[in-house]
């Protein structure tokens, strides 16, 4: 049976005991509450429902993950991060790149990132624990992607395009930046072969909890000790705006 988390104390169940199938579904209830997201990122689980259902809470097993020096750049792609037209910024723009990730997508009758959703990711911004990184082509924006950082882990939630490799030269340019400022992972939560094009892979759950243990230590206590300090992420996500001088845009090179 399905754990039902009252509103308080924040408190998840082991992620060893989420279900197989579907795979990662660990418990449901809690709250969409700064404190509730951030503990839960920092114990490896996610959000992710619909409109009709309450917050359930994911720690899926293999999880897929991009280790920044592994970002693949293929031919077209470099051509496009030299070429295209585009200047990238971070947190410029957060609620419209969290507007246009939650758009429907082709084929999809809706949207997981519903408007409960949305004013969560917002109050995290305001935080200063959730980030955005907008593409951006003259003043039409373009692409982008957003997620929640915490020391040297960026925690991806979504990312879209308007315009051709528009989301992947964001995650380009992010892992550029964690690669240069000592970030370590991004978590992409879900195999999908668009990510895996990238160099992101799959490990499995248990490794992926040890990086977190390791880096990021454990505030949130299973007797629903409240988080209190967010890590503060170990790269500077000014360094990701490209109109910037050329002698801050060294690790374009």
């Amino acid at each position: 049976m399905l754990p039902w988390l009252p509103d308080r104390p924040v408190s998840f169940p082991p992620v060893t005991s989420a279900l197989r199938d579907p795979d990662g579904l660990l418990a449901a209830g809690g709250a969409l509450t700064p404190d509730w997201l951030l503990a839960a990122y920092r114990r490896g689980i996610f959000p992710w429902f619909s409109d009709d259902q309450p917050v359930l809470w994911w720690s899926p097993d293999p999880r897929m993950v991009l280790f920044p020096d592994e970002i693949r750049v293929r031919r077209s792609l470099a051509k496009r991060l030299r070429n295209g037209g585009f200047r990238v910024t971070a947190n410029t723009a957060f609620e419209r790149v969290v507007a246009a990730c939650a758009a429907p997508r082709d084929g999809q009758p809706g949207t997981w990132i519903t408007a409960e959703m949305q004013a969560a990711y917002t109050r995290l911004h305001r935080r200063g624990a959730a980030h955005s990184v907008e593409v951006w082509r003259a003043d039409e924006l373009a692409g982008g992607l957003y997620g929640v950082a915490m020391g040297p882990v960026f925690f991806g939630e979504s990312m879209f395009s308007r315009q051709t490799d528009a989301s992947k030269v964001a995650l380009v340019h992010l892992a550029r930046v964690m690669q240069a400022g000592g970030g370590r992972l991004i978590d992409c939560q879900m195999h999908t072969g668009h990510l895996a094009s990238l160099g992101a892979r799959d490990i499995a759950r248990s490794e992926f909890i040890g990086y977190l243990e390791q880096w990021l230590g454990n505030t949130c206590s299973d007797q629903g000790e409240t988080l209190q300090e967010v890590p503060t992420p170990t790269w500077s996500f000014d360094a990701i705006d490209t109109s910037a001088s050329p002698n801050q845009r060294r690790w374009q090179s």
